[in-house]
């Protein structure tokens, strides 16, 4: 079994959650080692879906998991997801990030869609989904294109958001080496 590692999450307002992430061309080392990695990380956080472009690697890689707690874990791997097809009908669910940590929102969707994707051996697949796992594989996709769950918000608590988020960012900031205490003053 490789060496796996947690990977940091990147939080908004981090400009690279709206990159738009490229393909996977061929599945080889690094990219399973990222895979494991991002199991590692979402399973840490913890979290029921990862994209790689939240442990800051731009690939069309999502992770997901939606076992319950107390079940045995169901990791599932979607290499260039893509939705082919979306339900007229919509759901509304409460929505979180791992890269909007302790925000939660009422996110309208379609109720299911159709995804196709490639898994870990290359092998073609297209599922057909609904309720939490439709919900989960759209929310991820959107993060493989640039999209946050808060961007199916009002304009109004979207930029509320990306506020709070700027705000904080500022905060945690590392100081100028200059405004840094002296080892001896800790």
């Amino acid at each position: 079994m490789p060496q796996m590692a947690l990977r940091d999450i990147i939080i908004l307002p981090d400009k690279r959650l709206r990159a738009v992430s490229d393909p996977v061309k061929t599945i080889d080392k690094e990219i399973r080692a990222l895979v494991d990695d991002m199991f590692e990380t979402m399973y840490a956080a913890p979290g029921i879906g990862l994209a790689a472009i939240q442990v800051a690697v731009p690939k069309r890689i999502v992770t997901m998991d939606l076992a319950k707690k107390d079940d045995s874990k169901e990791p599932r791997v979607f290499i260039n997801p893509e939705v082919t097809w979306s339900s007229p009908d919509k759901s509304v669910y409460e929505e979180g990030c791992l890269s909007i940590p302790e925000y939660y929102a009422e996110v309208e969707r379609p109720i299911a869609v159709k995804v196709k994707y490639m898994d870990l051996d290359g092998k073609a697949h297209e599922i057909e989904a609904d309720g939490l796992l439709a919900t989960c594989l759209q929310h991820e996709i959107d993060h493989t294109n640039g999209v946050l769950f808060i961007d199916h918000l009002s304009k109004l608590k979207r930029d509320m958001v990306v506020k709070k988020f700027k705000k904080a960012a500022k905060k945690t900031a590392t100081p100028h080496p200059q405004e840094q205490p002296n080892a001896h003053e800790l």
